[in-house]
């Protein structure tokens, strides 16, 4: 779940992108899982969804390193973009996230989809 205020625009990266709707402070914790709300859901089980909830879930999930689970984040958080310079660093794969940097009010979030991400080269190939 995010803990900072952020908005959605218009990236230059790709598509959407979460932006800073305030200053953040390197170090202050952006995301971390929720349990409740944000969801844990095995590759089985997604399987057997129909076609468009599946197509959705490995769009905006991400997969965890040596696991069959997805992470489905229930907000804004999916429209995080992928820089290998990142304003958020994964501090583990549940997270918590933090900041890497001071980050200024209008300023994109960004994470390292490698740092997380089983599926990292599937998604950044569709960039």
């Amino acid at each position: 779940m995010l803990l900072c205020k952020t908005i959605l625009e218009k990236s230059p990266i790709h598509g959407i992108g979460v932006f800073a709707a305030c200053d953040i402070p390197k170090g202050t914790v952006i995301w971390e899982f929720t349990d409740g709300f944000d969801q844990e859901i095995s590759a089985g089980l997604i399987e057997g969804l129909p076609a468009p909830a599946r197509d959705c879930i490995l769009k905006y999930a991400y997969r965890k390193p040596d696991s069959d689970l997805y992470v489905h984040c229930a907000d804004d958080t999916r429209f995080f973009n992928h820089s290998e310079n990142p304003t958020i660093t994964s501090t583990s794969v549940d997270g918590p996230d933090i900041a890497a940097c001071d980050i200024r009010a209008g300023e994109e979030l960004t994470i390292d989809y490698r740092s997380y991400d089983a599926d990292w080269e599937r998604k950044l190939r569709s960039f």
